[in-house]
């Protein structure tokens, strides 16, 4: 078996699919990269069994075969390497020779026969979807999803496709995003929670694809991305995903309108001030204006500040957890936002006033805190 490759071609893949690898596998062959070569084409895989990805390249050989590569000790040598043609071959006694410009490079390998196989969906239902979307998606609703082992289906995103639109959902159960497009549409209802781990690997490679097409496909137990050259199957999580809807309040008579940076950077550096366990800013609407506070009685320290806003209701002060306010604030990238509040013990609802694409709707819920009077 022998292959020849562009160094910076296959360092660049197998970064790519190094994500998927965990530091402590409980199987020894999922240390490796699986190398399967037939004809012109080089498919490398690599899998944690949970997800399994694969990338495919073109290559110059003339055989075919499978090998499994340790993958620490071929990434940490391709990155040293300047862009040049590399040229594989298995060698006697196991070993798979690397031959580069300036030297020679022997790693042992295993049988890839032993490389546990992706899992083959059965009767999966399939949507199109740009990659630029499918990334927005993802990098809107990820960040809410908890970390609670005890609560697996909240460790996830909840993908909701029906004849309407699509919906994206992720909650902690502190704090609560939904991502909707109205603007495509599934042929068949379907829902589904996707583990953390194959989404922040998807998020970061489809940034880079704006405009290629990402194919999933999915069934009760298992999902699949097609793009480029690239596949990803991963194992879905388990269980009911909560009543999201019941959580978010209907009827929200006190509207505050205002500037999203302005009042990111005010909540900031007030937080400073606030405890730090339990990290709780006041804000104090009445008028036109926006009053933010902090204390932490512990240590004296105690901030305030004041904000021009466009404020419609009764006067109220409600406390909130600064972190989740930052994180919501900072995920947005619209100029205005309006947080729309009931009473001071129901969640509050930030949505972004603009800079949406048609068919884009944010809706994101934070619980609020008990005000100490």
């Amino acid at each position: 078996m022998k292959f020849i490759v562009s160094s910076s071609q296959l360092f660049k893949q197998l970064q790519v699919l190094g994500g998927v690898i965990n530091s402590n596998n409980t199987l020894p062959i999922l240390d490796n990269f699986l190398f399967e070569l037939s004809e012109n084409n080089l498919k490398i895989s690599a899998s944690d069994l949970e997800t399994t990805m694969s990338a495919t390249l073109g290559v110059e050989a003339d055989e075919s075969g499978a090998i499994a590569v340790p993958a620490k000790l071929l990434l940490d040598t391709l990155k040293t390497f300047p862009e040049q043609p590399l040229t594989f071959v298995v060698a006697e006694n196991n070993t798979i020779e690397i031959s580069s410009e300036s030297g020679k490079y022997a790693l042992a390998f295993a049988d890839g026969e032993e490389f546990p196989k992706a899992l083959e969906l059965d009767a999966p239902s399939t949507l199109n979807i740009a990659g630029g979307i499918l990334a927005t998606a993802i990098n809107k609703t990820i960040f809410a999803a908890g970390n609670d082992d005890l609560r697996p289906v909240m460790s996830g995103v909840f993908f909701q496709f029906s004849s309407d639109g699509l919906i994206f959902v992720a909650t902690d159960a502190h704090k609560l995003v939904k991502y909707e497009r109205t603007d495509i549409k599934a042929s068949e209802s379907a829902e589904f929670i996707m583990p953390k781990k194959p989404l922040t690997i998807l998020k970061n490679i489809l940034s880079n694809i704006d405009e290629d097409e990402v194919t999933v496909e999915y069934n009760e137990a298992n999902a699949k991305f097609t793009f480029n050259n690239m596949v990803l199957v991963c194992r879905l999580i388990d269980g009911k995903y909560p009543n999201y809807e019941a959580v978010i309040p209907k009827e929200n008579p006190n509207k505050l309108t205002l500037d999203r940076n302005s009042f990111l950077n005010s909540v900031r550096r007030v937080s400073i001030f606030s405890s730090k366990t339990t990290h709780q800013i006041r804000l104090k609407m009445a008028g036109t204006e926006l009053n933010i506070s902090a204390e932490d009685i512990d240590y004296s320290n105690k901030a305030d500040e004041r904000l021009m806003c466009s404020y419609d209701g009764n006067d109220m002060q409600i406390g909130f957890n600064s972190r989740f306010l930052v994180e919501m604030l900072g995920n947005l990238s619209s100029e205005n936002i309006m947080l729309e509040m009931s009473l001071p013990n129901r969640a509050g609802i930030l949505t972004p006033l603009d800079g949406l694409d048609e068919g884009e709707i944010v809706t994101m819920l934070v619980m609020p805190v008990m005000l100490n009077s």
